[in-house]
C-alpha cells in the first residue's frame, strides 16, 4: 500500500509539472513570432495527461473505489477532465486551433494547483457515498465542468479579440487567433456538450439523493447553485436559438457560468455549508 502511495504522489506531481511547463509553451506558442513551441506544449499536456491518468489509476486502486469523494479528489479529477476535452478538440481539429490551449491550460492548471494544496488522504466513506450514483454523479459533474472551462477560454479569446479589432490592433496575438465567427460557434458547442452533462448531473444527483437521504431535491446549497449554474447555460441556449443571440453577449454568459461552476463547487463548500459539504 505504501508503494502505491508513494507512486501516486510521484506521478501526481510529474502531471503537475507537465501541465505548468506546457502552459508555460502554449503561451511562448501564442507570443512568439516564429510560432515555436506548440508542439512541444501539446506533447507535454498529453504527457500530463497520461500520467495523470496512472495517478488516478493507482489512487483508486489504494482507495478500492472511485476517486471521487471529497474536494481533492474531485479537483484532481476535474483537471483531468479539463485536459481530455481540450486535448480531444485538438486531435479532432488536427491541431488548428492549439492556440486555444493558452486560454484551456491555465485553468487547468488553476484546478490541479487547487488540488495540490488540498488534503490527500483517504478516509472511510460515510454512508451517504457509498453508492454507484455517487461515482455516475460526479462523473457528470467531470465532463460538464471540463466543457464548460473550455467555453471560459474560448468566451475570453472572444472578449479580447472583438476589443483588438474594436480598436483597430493587429498583432501577433491576433494573427494566431481563429475569427469570431469560429469563436463563437466553438463556445457554443462547448456548452451545449457540457448542458447536456449538467442535467445528467442534476438528474443523477437526485437519484443518488434518494437514495441517501429519502429524498430527490432538498435545497441543499450545491443542489441550489448547482441549479443556477444550469439555469444560466439553459438562458444562454435558449436565446441563441430563439433570439439568435452570439458574439459579446453569450461570451459573457459563458464567463458568468463558470463563475458559477466554480462558486458551486468551491464557493459552496467554504461560505454555505451543507449536506455536500464533504464533496
Amino acid at each position: 500500500m505504501g508503494n502505491i502511495i508513494y507512486w501516486e504522489t510521484t506521478f501526481f506531481n510529474i502531471t503537475f509539472a507537465a501541465y505548468v511547463i506546457a502552459t508555460l509553451l502554449y503561451f511562448y506558442f501564442l507570443l512568439s513570432s516564429r510560432g515555436n513551441g506548440g508542439s512541444w506544449a501539446s506533447r507535454l499536456a498529453l504527457t500530463g495527461l497520461v500520467t495523470h491518468t496512472v495517478a488516478i489509476i493507482l489512487r483508486t486502486i489504494e482507495a478500492g473505489r472511485a476517486p471521487l469523494s471529497n474536494q481533492f479528489e474531485f479537483a484532481n479529477v476535474f483537471a483531468w477532465g479539463i485536459v481530455l476535452c481540450y486535448l480531444f478538440i485538438e486531435w479532432r481539429y488536427r491541431y488548428k486551433y492549439r492556440v486555444f490551449g493558452a486560454f484551456v491550460m491555465p485553468l487547468a492548471f488553476v484546478v490541479i494547483g487547487y488540488a495540490s494544496l488540498l488534503p490527500k488522504d483517504i478516509r472511510p466513506l460515510m454512508p451517504a457515498l457509498q453508492s454507484v450514483w455517487l461515482t455516475i454523479h460526479v462523473s457528470t459533474a467531470i465532463f460538464a465542468y471540463g466543457a464548460f472551462t473550455i467555453a471560459c477560454g474560448l468566451a475570453i479569446m472572444y472578449l479580447y479579440r472583438a476589443s483588438k479589432e474594436r480598436q483597430g490592433t493587429v498583432g501577433i496575438i491576433l494573427q494566431k487567433f481563429p475569427s469570431l465567427d469560429v469563436l463563437d460557434d466553438f463556445g457554443y458547442k462547448a456548452i451545449a456538450f457540457g448542458f447536456l452533462f449538467q442535467t445528467l448531473l442534476i438528474v443523477t444527483g437526485a437519484i443518488w439523493g434518494e437514495q441517501a437521504w429519502g429524498r430527490y431535491w432538498g435545497w441543499d446549497p450545491k443542489e441550489t447553485w448547482s441549479l443556477i449554474t444550469w439555469i444560466i447555460y439553459a438562458v444562454y441556449l435558449h436565446a441563441r436559438f430563439t433570439r439568435g443571440w452570439s458574439g459579446k453577449t453569450t461570451a459573457w454568459f459563458a464567463i458568468i457560468g463558470f463563475i458559477c461552476v466554480l462558486f458551486t463547487y468551491i464557493g459552496v463548500n467554504m461560505w454555505l455549508p451543507g449536506l455536500h459539504s464533504y464533496v
